[in-house]
């Protein structure tokens, strides 16, 4: 991977993360359109990956101090409870994770007709989440947060969107757009930056061989976080306004061009 591409396919990841679109699907394109394959695309997707969560950090950060803040208390408090609904909707996740790793590895790298698939399936979830009048709640509940969680435990196929997943179920459940947003953004922060480590230690250990250039996966890493920052802000304004329907037609769109390119 050259030190062009993976500003590129950087780029691409950090724009694509929040906006319902599906990065993995993006970056699963993206590579093979520049002919790159094997292990190496799994490391660059969690170098990636890891500078989106530190955007989210970034863009975040008032609210992740405060939840912080909230938990050094010695009583329970609102910014324990929304830490503890985090907590549940990881709990999905955490476990495809660990009994599910190797399975869910291979389906990158296998061509673009189940990103394209899945895309056609993350289009018609943003579209049915458009168009649906749920009764509003006035807050996420720990049931929501765990079905929340199921949706972004399914989002780890390439070309469904975990943003667009898990904001779209939280519009059908009846949840609040500007609640919803912030939720689905925040409760990826563990399990991306977990995954991260691993890869990390995998690497120190000699279990994984890194071939791409130093350089690229910097540049990459830079890339993500510097689009990241600016798609964080402005996906949660476009959830606010409820302009997911755009998406949808994006996703229709790209899903049939990639199942027209296997």
């Amino acid at each position: 991977m050259t030190w062009w591409e993976s500003i590129v396919l950087g780029t691409l990841q950090g724009l694509t993360e929040f906006l319902p679109v599906s990065s993995s699907g993006h970056l699963e394109i993206g590579q093979t359109l520049f002919g790159s394959t094997g292990e190496d695309n799994l490391l660059f997707a969690v170098v990636v990956h890891a500078a989106t969560v530190l955007s989210t950090i970034t863009i975040l950060w008032a609210e992740i101090w405060a939840l912080m803040k909230g938990c050094f208390t010695k009583t329970w408090n609102p910014e324990k409870e929304y830490i503890a609904k985090i907590a549940v909707s990881m709990i999905p996740i955490f476990v495809v994770g660990i009994f599910f790793k190797d399975q869910v590895e291979s389906f990158f790298g296998q061509g673009l007709l189940l990103v394209g698939c899945c895309l056609i399936v993350t289009s018609l979830l943003l579209a049915f989440a458009y168009f649906a009048k749920p009764r509003i709640r006035e807050k996420i509940s720990y049931r929501d947060a765990f079905i929340i969680g199921l949706a972004q435990a399914c989002a780890v196929l390439p070309g469904l969107s975990r943003s667009g997943s898990t904001i779209a179920t939280g519009l059908l459940l009846g949840n609040k757009k500007e609640s919803i947003a912030q939720f689905s953004f925040l409760m990826v922060l563990a399990p991306i930056l977990g995954d991260a480590l691993l890869e990390l230690i995998h690497i120190l250990q000699g279990e994984v061989a890194v071939n791409i250039p130093i350089l690229s996966l910097v540049l990459g890493f830079l890339a993500a976080y510097v689009s990241g920052c600016l798609a964080c802000k402005f996906m949660i304004r476009i959830v606010q306004r409820g302009k997911l329907i755009y998406f949808a037609a994006y996703c229709l769109i790209a899903g049939g061009l990639a199942i027209m390119l296997t």
